[in-house]
């Protein structure tokens, strides 16, 4: 049988090309990325790192394309780690081309990177992309006249709707084959070239690998730490001509900037049309009310409720039908048809497996909502609009605008809310970041909130939830400026970021967003859940089938003295705990404990649990410690156990006194 092609790439039985997708954020890069590849991706191989970049295949004839998708970086001096982990993976594993993908209507910012690039040994393809939102703002590049300019290949490309991708891999292809390639690389500033001369003269020969000696050079005066150090530690004693030179020009800096913006200048003006001084552009507009003090806080606002108005309006209905016609129909079949079976063997498939992981097709529909309005929010560009407006917000926290972008991610899952506080480059207000991501309700929690609210308030679900999501900003708001002044001593950091256009939804980026955060639920409620679930139903089963007297029931029995000031049994308090593995596993919990599902466990628990009790434990599950995942994520990220216990530590003690208080004040106020 013929070995499938990606087989005979991975084992090296077809000609492999490597190449590499740069960029800075925002510039459609990951959108290049998942159209070439479609599924056949996964974390390329790359050890040593806490973040591995994306690898896939794409197949041109014969020969097998390997694309590697590089953490976005505005450069590569390396602040904050994933430029560090881009530059490095360019610098050590050498790709066949590296192919920049370049944001049309901001060229300007996306050429810097590309003068840095040019430095590095291997060949550079200029993916011109989002050449639509360009004529949008009313600006135009002609591709033909920069890639003249240039010296090297340019593709005009519009990802978003498949445009350009097979002439960018083509043009890449040909620059790996030896296709011929002289780009116009940037010089540095006239008055620093006999510098730039005389540090290349006296490293020559000693600079460590993998830095090429030019681009060592440059980095030595635009003072890289990094390289200095290991430049230095290479040449020893003859180190010190070097430092002589470096101190003499401490300015050094800004004559390498110096000319990379000039001959930046002389590509835009050459390729580069804009429209007419003050002529307003659709984004104009747009920001001078999204980005108002007053009016741009009003949409901010107005944007969180309607996202969470339509999760939960069309969400529960698709969620209560999935529960009665599906879940519970397939489980009274299943009891019907091993009629014959052992009775631990009905109870293990219908009331451990599906009360357990069957339930989670009744969680679709939320997520299916909420991943497809987030990613709306982030391909229009709103995202960095909230991250501008709660900048001020952040500072009282002593964070700023970029520590948002994290924590907005939580609403999506607190695991890569976690992962993506690496664009933060002080490492104190990382660590605060990370303490503050688990605070952010996730669609797992929210997942709870939605099936257990109604069932305990009725029609006053939706005001219930709301205020439940506002309560665990609030906490985070307060947790975070008590942290900030202990942890951080009061430090600020300042704020400079990116507004990128606003331009039309593209449903191919959405659709890829919400596929692979579906396909990242779906795996976990395969595995954790399932087992969990099975686990579950043993424990409240064995060792004679009565769950009074089950191992379960002791564990909760043992629980019950601590869950009794918040009004909780001991089923409560174990669905609550049952959730670490997992949140949704809190709902798989109390259906097994319950002994019912769908509608009979609805009248069950609204009978067993009063509102004051009710309340205490959905404020409980929702400032509850995070899913294991994301504790173990805490620890990778962090890589200290004192700071992944003090996250489950500080989290334990906030919900249990939250929900206590929570308990006592319903209580008074509904006897």
């Amino acid at each position: 049988m013929t070995e499938p092609w990606e087989a005979q790439a991975e084992s090296g039985h077809l000609e492999t090309v490597t190449v590499a997708l740069v960029g800075q954020p925002n510039t459609g890069k990951s959108a290049v990325f998942s159209a070439l590849t479609g599924l056949s991706q996964h974390v390329a191989n790359w050890p040593g790192k806490t973040s591995e970049p994306r690898e896939g295949l794409y197949r041109i004839a014969d020969l097998a394309v390997r694309v590697v998708d590089l953490p976005g970086a505005y450069n590569l001096t390396a602040c904050s780690a994933e430029e560090r982990i881009t530059r490095d993976y360019l610098l050590t594993e050498r790709p066949s081309v590296i192919a920049l993908i370049a944001d049309a209507s901001a060229l300007e910012r996306n050429l810097y990177l590309l003068t840095e690039l040019l430095a590095l040994p291997a060949p550079v393809v200029l993916g011109l992309n989002m050449l639509d939102v360009a004529e949008q703002q009313g600006i135009e590049v002609d591709a033909d006249v920069l890639e003249a300019a240039l010296g090297l290949p340019v593709v005009p490309m519009i990802a978003s709707k498949g445009q350009g991708l097979a002439e960018l891999i083509d043009a890449a292809v040909r620059l790996a084959q030896g296709a011929p390639y002289a780009p116009r690389r940037p010089q540095i500033r006239a008055d620093h070239r006999e510098v730039l001369t005389a540090i290349e003269r006296l490293i020559a020969g000693h600079v460590p690998p993998p830095y090429p000696e030019t681009w060592a050079a440059l980095s030595l005066l635009q003072g890289d730490a990094e390289v200095t150090a290991a430049v230095a530690d290479r040449l020893g004693e003859r180190w010190e001509p070097v430092h002589a030179i470096l101190r003499e020009h401490e300015d050094a800096v800004l004559a390498v900037a110096s000319g990379r913006y000039q001959w930046i200048g002389r590509m835009v003006r050459a390729a580069v049309r804009r429209p007419r001084a003050g002529e307003l552009t659709l984004t104009d507009r747009f920001d001078s009310v999204l980005t108002h003090p007053i009016a741009g806080l009003a949409a901010l606002f107005a944007v969180l409720g309607l996202t969470f108005w339509l999760t939960y309006a069309l969400g529960t209905p698709a969620q209560t039908w999935l529960e009665a016609h599906v879940v519970r129909a397939l489980a009274e079949w299943l009891r019907s048809a091993l009629g014959w079976a052992p009775a631990w063997v009905v109870g293990l498939l219908a009331d451990g497996v599906l009360a357990g992981a069957g339930t989670v097709l009744t969680f679709m529909p939320i997520l299916l909502i909420f991943f497809s309005l987030l990613g709306f929010l982030e391909d229009v560009g709103y995202i960095a609009r909230a991250a501008y407006m709660t900048d001020r917000f952040m500072h009282s926290m002593g964070l700023h605008g970029n520590s948002f972008m994290p924590l907005f991610m939580g609403f999506g899952c607190n695991v890569p809310a976690v992962m993506a506080t690496r664009v933060i480059d002080s490492r104190r207000a990382r660590i605060l970041t990370i303490l503050l991501a688990p605070l952010v309700p996730c669609p797992a929690r929210l997942t709870v909130i939605a099936f257990l609210a109604p069932i305990f308030f009725g029609a006053a679900a939706p005001l219930v939830a709301v205020g439940l999501a506002v309560l665990a900003l609030a906490a985070l708001a307060l947790i975070g400026f008590v942290l900030h002044e202990s942890l951080l001593g009061g430090e600020h950091i300042a704020f400079i970021m990116e507004l990128p256009v606003f331009h039309a939804p593209h449903t191919r980026n959405i659709a890829i967003s919400v596929r692979d955060r579906i396909i990242d639920f779906l795996k976990g409620a395969a595995t954790i859940i399932l087992v969990m679930s099975v686990v579950l139903w043993a424990l409240s089963t064995l060792p004679g089938g009565d769950i009074e007297h089950s191992y379960l029931a002791a564990a909760g029995r043992f629980l019950a003295p601590t869950g009794a000031p918040l009004g909780l049994n001991w089923q409560m308090m174990v669905a609550l705990l049952t959730g670490f593995v997992r949140k949704e596993n809190t709902i798989a919990t109390l259906g097994v404990l319950y002994g019912r599902g769908g509608e009979g466990l609805v009248a069950t628990l609204a009978a067993a649990i009063s509102p004051a009790a009710a309340l205490a434990f959905l404020v409980t599950q929702m400032l509850f410690i995070p899913c294991i995942a994301t504790v173990a994520i805490i620890r990778q990220e962090t890589r200290s156990w004192r700071w992944t216990l003090t996250s489950v530590g500080l989290l334990l003690a906030v919900s249990y006194a939250a929900g206590f208080a929570v308990h006592q004040v319903a209580r008074l106020l509904v006897p």
